[in-house]
């Protein structure tokens, strides 16, 4: 059952505008060494796709910088491999696209050459570990035409206007709703932006949206053809977060502190990235260090507790990091203290400086900002 994979890098830029202003969604880092885009593509690598086709939009240099040949995740290969998707794939495209099937109409010669029978398609706003190949064993016994994975979550976490809810009845999608329609239900199934279709099916669906000037996967093709078409759904039943917000980023990050949580997504080491080769961490002998991840390359000389630090992180004698994420390259001078902080790479905090937001709104430093 050979598939081939797409990825939408910038699908979800909007959902965290302060993280994404200068880059692609999928390029957001991510638990102390990864990137956002580092989930799905290591999906699809676990689960044997070798042929993966990144659709960028803008601010993609970063990201191209990251993914690379694509050797980190053994993707570097004469036929097929990792495959970076720009904006606009023919001379037609006169615009930037502004939804997955307009993103889909740019690139529908990817789609012709690929000789695989199946399509699986993802965003780069979840978190999650998942085996397609199941997924795919699952559309088939079902003998569906369009298979849509979802989460079933309870409905007091939290969600932005652009999520999406499934009604399923015996397998079987019959309706589609958003956040800002009525619910009603005390459990949802949280649509996770991932699906799974024929590539012949896909094909047809991209021509005739071309012809008849439709523009949205999910209104346009989904929702509209529940009747036509056969679209089921399939329930993962392990972790995950969607990155809607700023908040929903924090707490996702926050999550992987959970040990459950942590060795769930990264068991096993499935989730691969970019190799660097920094130095091992060094501790300070009045460094304090609980409940926290720390990645390689930092220098540890005062407390830590409850936080996601990044690469080559400084924190000097007598500062203090309480659930915050330390971003790359940031140095915290002595005696300052963070509570409930996002730093973006290359963050200066000079000495003495108290700051501090909340669990429920975690202030946020631009990139290269000195405070």
């Amino acid at each position: 059952m050979k598939a081939v994979g797409i990825i939408f890098s910038n699908i979800h830029d909007n959902n965290v505008p302060e993280l994404a202003r200068l880059r692609t969604l999928g390029s957001i880092p991510f638990g102390g060494r990864y990137r956002l885009i580092d989930f799905p593509l290591s999906n699809m690598v676990n689960s044997g796709i070798d042929t993966v086709g990144i659709i960028t939009k803008s601010n993609y240099q970063s990201l191209m910088d990251h993914v690379g040949s694509g050797k980190d995740w053994d993707l570097a290969r004469k036929d097929g491999g990792v495959i970076i998707l720009p904006p606009y794939g023919n001379v037609e495209s006169s615009n930037l696209y502004e939804s997955r099937l307009e993103a889909l109409k740019g690139v529908i010669n990817f789609l012709f050459r690929a000789d695989e029978e199946f399509v699986v398609m993802t965003d780069c706003d979840t978190v999650c570990r998942i085996n397609f190949n199941e997924v795919i064993e699952h559309h088939i016994r079902n003998h569906a035409d369009i298979t849509l994975i979802y989460k079933r979550l309870n409905d007091n976490e939290y969600y932005n206007k652009n999520t999406t809810f499934l009604n399923i009845k015996n397998k079987r999608i019959i309706g589609v709703k958003y956040q800002n329609q009525e619910i009603g239900e005390k459990y949802q199934n949280v649509f996770t932006n991932m699906f799974v279709l024929k590539k012949s099916l896909l094909q047809n669906i991209v021509m005739d949206s071309i012809s008849h000037n439709k523009r949205h996967f999910m209104s346009d093709i989904i929702a509209s053809n529940l009747d036509s078409l056969k679209v089921i759904g399939y329930e993962h039943k392990g972790f995950f977060a969607g990155i809607t917000s700023l908040k929903a980023y924090y707490d996702s990050n926050m999550k992987m502190l959970d040990t459950k949580n942590r060795e769930e997504v990264f068991g096993d080491r499935s989730v691969f990235t970019k190799i660097l080769d920094s130095a091992p961490t060094k501790y300070g002998s009045s460094a304090i260090v609980k409940n926290s991840m720390i990645a390689d390359g930092c220098t540890i000389e005062g407390e830590v507790e409850n936080s996601i630090i990044f690469r080559n992180v400084k924190v000097a004698r007598g500062a203090k990091i309480k659930n915050s994420i330390i971003m790359q390259n940031t140095v915290l001078g002595e005696n300052s203290t963070l509570n409930c902080i996002i730093t973006d790479k290359n963050v200066v905090i000079k000495d003495r400086k108290i700051l501090s937001g909340s669990k429920n709104h975690p202030f946020y430093i631009s990139k290269g900002i000195m405070i």
